[in-house]
């Protein structure tokens, strides 16, 4: 139903799904699993990381501040989408809507902004390994996990409560299967220039700084990479890779997103656009634990001795 007066709408709908016939049970188990497999995995590694004083280092703590950010995330995402699956119309009030935008939105900005600290992190500890202790102190780490979630949480304020929310809209229909700002946006029957310039300047201020702070880092640890010794290089791998190939993960999904929503590509198939849409939310906490679980050894190490004893350890390791 399209509504046509100028006015605060009080339900969305989410038009992006479409009759599923018998699959409906299918793909609600297929999303219930991958759910509950995203929560089991990350709340195991951050009980890893808590309970084991062996990690309470700045990167395994800036790793269970990214765990914890997957379970925020996936809770903002996937019990909205269980529901929506299996009825018959997809509607979702307005101060849900607004909600899920809010708790999807910071979910973004405070993943990337903690991949990109820990970029710098990995940057301190292989560029400047002697004066590493001195630099990332017990201060500055508090510092840092404040600004990641403070700031994400801060800027979407803004943007949902302050620009979104006080639009007057002429339509309540989102071509999506989740709520997102930029479409409800695009339903305002009034100008919405300072939205556009305040989104923006955000993405080519800050965003694009962050960008560049990754690259700068990388491409120091790639040089300190080709001019160190052996043992450099190893350490430089075994840290870096989990760290790069979630980066990139994240990067091309918010791409796929950014282009599908932007650029109106509705001659693609209807799957594989929800498919595009959902990518970054689901993909992203459902590789991290693998990336980083099975990639880093001490985190491997803890695990086999939590789950197998440290006999069982001493065998597999001799």
């Amino acid at each position: 139903m399209m509504m046509t007066n100028s006015t605060q709408v009080s339900y969305f709908t989410l038009a992006a799904y479409f009759d599923t016939g018998v699959f409906q049970y299918l793909y609600f188990l297929i999303i219930l699993t991958s759910y509950l497999s995203i929560v089991g995995a990350n709340l195991l590694l951050i009980v890893v990381i808590c309970v084991n004083r062996s990690l309470h280092e700045p990167m395994y703590l800036f790793l269970c501040s990214l765990f914890v950010n997957e379970l925020y995330g996936s809770s903002g995402l996937f019990p909205l989408l269980l529901v929506q699956v299996l009825s018959d119309i997809h509607t979702v009030s307005a101060s849900l809507c607004f909600l899920q935008v809010f708790c999807l939105y910071s979910y973004g900005g405070v993943e990337f902004l903690t991949l990109a600290i820990m970029s710098y992190d990995r940057y301190l500890a292989i560029c400047h390994p002697l004066q590493y202790n001195t630099r990332m102190t017990s201060s500055k780490i508090s510092m840092l996990t404040a600004l990641i979630w403070v700031y994400p949480f801060f800027i979407n304020m803004i943007i949902v409560w302050c620009l979104t929310l006080p639009l007057q809209l002429c339509g309540n229909v989102i071509n999506k299967v989740y709520c997102d700002n930029y479409y409800i946006v695009k339903l305002a029957c009034g100008d919405t220039t300072l939205n556009n310039i305040f989104g923006l300047s955000h993405m080519f201020t800050v965003i694009f700084g962050l960008i560049m702070l990754i690259i700068y880092t990388y491409v120091r640890i790639l040089h300190v990479c080709f001019s160190g010794s052996k043992q450099t290089r190893q350490k430089a791998v075994s840290t870096c890779t989990p760290h790069l190939a979630s980066l990139l993960n994240f990067s091309f999904g918010c791409f796929f997103e950014i282009v599908q929503s932007r650029f109106n590509l509705y001659n693609l198939p209807n799957m594989l656009r929800i498919f595009l849409s959902l990518y970054w939310l689901t993909c992203q906490p459902l590789i991290n634990p693998l990336l980083y679980g099975l990639k880093m050894s001490k985190i491997r190490t803890v695990c086999k001795t939590l789950f197998f004893g440290e006999k069982m350890h001493k065998l597999s390791d001799s």
